[in-house]
């Protein structure tokens, strides 16, 4: 007789735990869940935004002013599939619950987890704000206090803001006296491990997935050539003075604020068209520097949970094959026991349909290292 706890229905109420035990960005920000299944990726939905109000003051001349309390929605594609596969050969050898674990369960939650929380953390190049030096690891309560600064200039709630930091910050930051004795807190123990405290309004956490940028094609720095410069909301820009051709990927700083090239024009004398992957912040004037923010740079992430989405939606079972989907906090897992007929194999699957979406880009802010 097959053992019980091998079934499909075993393994994923046994590994959504551990999965959510692993996860750090999504338990940080506004999560959206239905139980409504999507036959698998690629499905775009409609999503809720969180609410902003302003706080204004009274005037008792004019009396009250009321504002529209609407919920926006936006489109978010649920674009990404994480999924671990394992021939069954090995699984179905195992003797208990804790050879299961060791098999499959634990490594299969960490890999997922790995993965989801990698994606999400690089919603920072959706992100224009920055404080902080390229290459160089933050290390003082200055970092701190200057991230929560460009929260306060623009009037982000200072309730649930939060810090996810790569391991180099998080190793000095450590080392700080002051925050040496600070509480730990956190609401799984995966953020426990990572939590070093509130530190100026700010609950903060460890991730070896924060985003690195990754090696510029470009080189040095370039001049946006328009006779009467950009107007803020500009996506298309030239550039000139180029000595190397600038490609999708780049980073580059414009005055004060970071962009992504999104795609890049043939270069040309010198001279390239760019778009980016989001419009100008601010008006920019002829001749203003563009510079290439250097491969390797480290983007640390300060946000407020309302900044991003992480949404998920449960997948539904294939047809003709074992198949088993659990739901939780709003996350959701399916484990699949199949057949490889090309192959001739036995298969198990375990995977997760999800997709994220930066809400609002005003209220987080990319601390450079």
């Amino acid at each position: 007789m097959a053992n019980e706890f091998l079934s499909v229905k075993n393994i994923a109420r046994q590994a959504l735990p551990r999965l959510i035990e692993n996860l750090v960005f999504p338990n940080l920000i506004y999560r959206d869940y239905s139980e409504a299944f999507e036959d698998g990726k690629g499905a775009t939905i409609q999503v809720r935004k969180p609410v902003v109000l302003t706080a204004s003051d009274f005037d008792s001349s004019l009396g009250v002013s009321a504002q529209d309390v609407k919920e926006k929605s936006v489109e978010v594609t649920l674009d990404k599939l994480a999924t671990v596969d394992a021939e069954f050969g090995a699984i179905a050898r195992a003797t208990s619950v804790d050879d299961l674990n060791r098999l499959f369960i634990e490594p299969a939650a960490a890999a997922l987890a790995e993965k989801i929380n990698d994606d999400g953390l690089k919603l920072a190049y959706d992100i224009p704000y920055c404080i902080g030096t390229a290459g160089t690891t933050p290390d003082g309560l200055d970092d701190f206090a200057a991230a929560a600064k460009v929260l306060d200039d623009h009037k982000v709630p200072t309730n649930r803001r939060r810090g996810v930091w790569n391991p180099a910050a998080m190793s000095l930051f450590r080392q700080i006296g002051a925050i040496v004795n600070a509480n730990k807190s956190g609401a799984t123990e995966a953020l426990r491990a990572g939590s070093i405290g509130d530190i100026f309004g700010l609950e903060n956490y460890m991730s070896q997935g924060v985003a690195v940028n990754g090696a510029n094609t470009g080189a040095g720095t370039v001049k946006i050539d328009l006779s009467a410069g950009y107007a803020a909301g500009t996506k298309q820009i030239h550039v000139d003075g180029v000595s190397t051709a600038l490609a999708a990927g780049d980073n580059l700083k414009i005055g004060n604020y970071l962009y992504k090239v999104a795609s890049a024009g043939e270069l040309s004398t010198a001279d390239q068209d760019i778009t980016l992957t989001y419009g100008l912040v601010e008006a920019v004037a002829d001749n203003a520097d563009v510079t290439l923010v250097a491969a390797n740079t480290v983007n640390n992430l300060v946000f407020h949970e309302a900044a991003f989405a992480f949404v998920t939606r449960p997948l539904a079972a294939p047809a003709g094959v074992e198949s088993y989907t659990t739901s939780h906090n709003g996350i959701s897992l399916r484990v699949t026991r199949g057949y490889d007929m090309q192959y001739k194999k036995e298969m198990i699957s375990m995977d997760v349909l999800y997709g994220y979406k930066t809400m609002y880009p005003e209220m987080a802010v990319r601390v450079l290292g």
